[in-house]
């Protein structure tokens, strides 16, 4: 190999050695342009909402938010009657010497559930009904003031006073189902949710100023024990 082709040789050797410092000096320079150019990408999929979902996301299961303004059912669809499922019409507690008519909207809408608040209890549409697995939940509303004249606003006073063991019976129009109560709580509205589809049967109470309002709520939990035919 000739003196002027070795020249080129060493040249260029060095040359690839400059630019490879080169390179390496700016590693982070380019590691950071690429980060910021991966984040802005990721920002404007989420912007136009064409990000896939995660497929390993299990679907999450059916709650009723207590902090939901207006209150709605979340995160799956309602359960499914099973053969001899009955809507509930009326509820009693004697331990508290409670009694009380119970609708059954077929809406979730907000003023409808809170006009129907105004006649007694309202069992929440996409809840179970009785005789099938899943979660009756059923509002009503509470208030002790002595200037309140509709007996409505006084539906579940004092179901923060039940003890595990008190008993709950709710008719349907030939048949009563028995609740023991499981346990009795205070939930604050801005945290809590009520369960819809749960193991068992099972009934909730729970107290409101009205289904859009965002306030703390007593919670009642009862498991089903058993029914037999009644006269409603």
């Amino acid at each position: 190999m000739g003196k002027t082709h070795m020249e080129r040789l060493v040249r260029a050797i060095a040359w690839l050695i400059q630019a490879s410092k080169r390179v390496y000096a700016k590693k982070w320079s380019f590691f950071g342009l690429s980060a910021l150019v991966f984040i802005v990408s990721i920002l404007a999929l989420a912007r136009l909402d064409l990000l896939p979902d995660p497929a390993s996301a299990a679907p999450a299961a059916p709650t009723i938010s207590l902090s939901a303004s207006p209150l709605v059912a979340t995160g799956g669809a309602a359960p499914v009657s099973a053969r001899g499922a009955e809507l509930p019409v009326r509820i009693a507690i004697p331990a508290i010497q409670l009694s009380a008519s119970v609708a059954n909207p077929d809406t979730t809408d907000v003023t409808v559930l809170d006009n129907l608040l105004l006649k007694g209890a309202v069992r929440y549409p996409t809840s179970a009904r009785l005789g099938e697995e899943g979660n009756v939940v059923l509002f009503g509303h509470s208030s002790y003031l002595p200037v309140v004249l509709n007996q409505a606003y006084k539906t579940f006073d004092g179901i923060q006073k039940l003890a595990a063991g008190d008993v709950i019976t709710v008719y349907s129009s030939d048949t009563a189902y028995t609740y023991e109560v499981r346990s009795v709580t205070k939930e604050s509205a801005n945290d809590a949710a009520i369960p819809l589809s749960v193991s068992g049967r099972v009934l909730t109470l729970s107290t409101c100023d009205s289904f859009g309002a965002k306030t703390d709520r007593f919670v009642v939990v009862a498991d089903f024990v058993e029914s037999h035919p009644s006269s409603g």
